[in-house]
């Protein structure tokens, strides 16, 4: 889609079990969010739903069921979705990559072993085999000078993805669709947790018939070879373009953070949260232990684990205000923690500033970290809050917030 474009999606079930599709970044009606007994009545097997926004933000999102997500993000049920800036900057090719993982039996059909009480009370399901749009990745080839703009989309219910390009120049401008000042990340290496997405400018330096690899990081001692770059015989330049790679503002509104009203979220439960909590001089979540015995609720947002559909807010935001949310997770695992409707600033991590102060949708906080965001409460209803590691969330660690 481009920009300004309003989009109109007819969404048939042809499941066996009710569904929804959520606009994972989107800054849409509350009404179009896609939020099982939230926002709207899940749609039934053979029924259809018509979903309809106009397209705020241009940036690189995804969609994906929010009903039984664990299990139907598992299997595959998601797509991306690219809204294009009116005129954006000039590349010799646009890429979009969708990252996944599988976890498959021998004979290299799905697991069922969905929802199970290990992943839900500790890092979540992993899978066995990495996929890039749908396929176990071989070469991707590249030309010397070329200047791809690559768009990552991370959609596995709970892996993390560190990407490391080797000798590819990289800039990241853009974290979750939204434009961020060019940079080189940390050790040029992009890390992704779940539902988290990068608009990469990738440029090829090396000679025809050169190979290269990209390499996860995510894991220690479990590093893999995503890929091979592949150059072709012949360059297209000899080198990198002399073009500008900065993308044009989004419509968000500026959060006044002097005069933001502030509030605390505290994040805990799961496997080892006890002796986090400890650590930090907080009592253990009561009940966790038996959450974990009977399936039950096992991750907490300010001291509740959800069960069953959420429906009363925890936090009300006053709509037009600036707000500042103080998020400590006081857990022994990340989580990557995303809020439906809105976009917000990255201000501080464990008290020092963002070298960025990014616009994101969905950000990574660390164990025992402690993170600062702030947004403007511009888009009214009750909005989905949670961990994005698909079993956490099904597990406890989701709430919602009302804008009003």
């Amino acid at each position: 889609m481009r920009q300004g474009e309003r989009l109109r999606i007819d969404v048939t079930n042809g499941l066996d079990e009710e569904t929804t599709v959520h606009w994972h970044g989107l800054r849409l009606p509350n009404a179009m969010d896609g939020v099982a007994y939230l926002t709207q009545v899940p749609i039934a097997p053979g029924e259809t739903f018509t979903y309809e926004f106009d397209a705020i933000d241009a940036g690189t999102f995804w969609y994906h069921p929010h009903q039984r997500s664990f299990e139907q993000v598992g299997r595959g049920l998601y797509g991306p979705l690219v809204i294009e800036e009116p005129n954006p900057p000039q590349v010799d090719r646009d890429v979009t990559w969708v990252l996944d993982d599988w976890r498959l039996n021998r004979n290299g059909t799905i697991s069922d072993d969905f929802a199970g009480p290990m992943d839900m009370s500790h890092a979540g399901r992993l899978g066995n085999t990495v996929t890039i749009n749908g396929q176990v990745s071989g070469d991707f080839g590249v030309r010397q000078g070329e200047r791809i703009r690559l768009r990552l989309i991370n959609v596995a219910n709970a892996r993390f993805f560190a990407l490391d390009f080797g000798g590819l120049g990289l800039r990241v401008i853009a974290l979750d669709g939204q434009p961020v000042e060019p940079h080189t990340p940390p050790d040029g290496v992009v890390v992704l947790g779940p539902a988290m997405r990068a608009d990469v400018m990738l440029d090829c330096p090396a000679a025809p018939r050169t190979r290269a690899q990209v390499v996860d990081r995510a894991y220690r001692d479990n590093e893999y070879r995503l890929l091979d770059v592949v150059y072709g015989d012949t360059a297209l330049r000899d080198g990198p373009p002399d073009w500008d790679i900065a993308l044009p503002d989004n419509p968000l509104a500026e959060p006044n953070v002097a005069a933001a009203q502030r509030h605390e979220i505290l994040f805990t439960g799961g496997m080892m949260g006890a002796m986090v909590q400890r650590d930090l001089g907080l009592e253990p979540s009561r009940g966790m232990m038996g959450g974990m015995m009977t399936g039950g609720g096992m991750w907490f947002v300010n001291g509740v684990a959800a069960e069953g559909p959420m429906l009363d807010p925890f936090l009300t935001l006053e709509r037009g205000k600036s707000h500042v949310l103080e998020m400590t997770n006081a857990t022994a695992f990340s989580h990557p923690i995303h809020l439906h409707g809105h976009s917000f600033r990255v201000l501080s991590r464990d008290g020092k500033p963002t070298a960025y102060r990014e616009w994101q949708d969905t950000v990574l906080i660390a164990p025992r970290e402690r993170v600062e965001i702030a947004l403007v409460a511009d888009n009214p209803g009750d909005w989905m809050f949670h961990c994005h590691i698909l079993e956490h969330q099904a597990a406890g660690m989701i709430g919602v917030i009302r804008v009003a």
